[in-house]
């Protein structure tokens, strides 16, 4: 097995970058999700209530964000140590982010057409579920530090759909080839390089999964409906449609494109159910 590419989404909800080599962070890949545009109250927002946020693209270059899109580009400076602290909620937590300049709000504001802002999570905290991943922190993705895939997985689910969609809609961080179909399921702990990650949690999909990355145009209502025939999850306080695992780094350095990946742990994987 081995990595098959690499990609991180600097603002959340933005369009993925694709890299040949990562740092691997206790909070995931570096610059992953370290920026977060929140509405009037605090509240994040991403790809579900903004599916158009799809088709911008966000840089990291020197303690900068480059963000652009149709309607132009933006340099986007990293707040300083004076800049203003933000109470942000994300899920169900309630957080903290540094404002970012002015301008990057109102061009976010002004492509969206309702007002928000862009925060920066800089050194500020944000702890991993106690359940799952007790000790560990995350940046501002959905809960966990990576979002780890398989190449077979997808080949296996674009057989049982009716028109095959590409990885990108499933957002992941880490995505593995040479893997069985769904081996990702049994997988504890596994290795890449030098680094070592726990498998955590399965992640269950939402709507975004649903949006052309490319576009930001909603598909119908694929691949969810094709997942719920075999990739149903029902466990007590986890229920949904599972494509991908979660991982935190256990031991971090760096990755790259080509690195051999060995499993070092294995657990019974979950039962899933099927919805007609």
């Amino acid at each position: 097995m081995k990595v098959e590419s690499l990609h991180i989404y600097p603002v959340k909800g933005l369009r993925a970058v694709g890299l040949d080599a990562a740092a691997v962070e206790p909070r995931g890949l570096a610059h992953d999700r370290r920026w977060m545009l929140v509405d009037a109250t605090g509240k994040f927002i991403t790809q579900r209530e903004q599916p158009k946020l799809a088709t911008l693209k966000a840089d990291v270059t020197d303690g900068s964000l480059r963000l652009s899109g149709e309607h132009g580009s933006i340099t986007v400076p990293q707040p300083g140590a004076g800049a203003e602290r933000l109470p942000v909620i994300l899920w169900k937590q309630n957080i903290e982010g540094y404002v970012a300049a002015p301008e990057a709000s109102a061009w976010f504001s002004d492509f969206l057409g309702t007002p928000c802002r862009l925060v920066w999570q800089g050194d500020l905290p944000r702890p991993t579920s106690e359940q799952y991943a007790p000790g560990h922190q995350a940046s501002y993705a959905d809960g966990f530090p990576l979002l780890v895939t398989v190449t077979a997985s997808l080949d296996d689910l674009n057989r049982r759909m009716p028109q095959a969609l590409p990885m990108n809609r499933f957002r992941p961080n880490i995505v593995i080839s040479g893997a069985a179909p769904w081996a990702e399921d049994g997988w504890k702990k596994i290795r890449i390089g030098a680094v070592t990650l726990d498998i955590v949690k399965p992640c269950t999909r939402c709507v975004v999964t649903t949006t052309d990355q490319q576009t930001g145009a909603k598909d119908g209502n694929e691949p969810l409906n094709t997942l719920k025939t075999f990739r149903l999850l029902r466990q007590p306080g986890l229920t949904g449609v599972v494509f991908g695992q979660n991982a935190v780094p256990v031991v971090t350095g760096t990755v790259k494109v080509g690195d051999a990946v060995e499993v070092l742990e294995t657990q019974t994987p979950p039962v899933f159910v099927a919805v007609a």
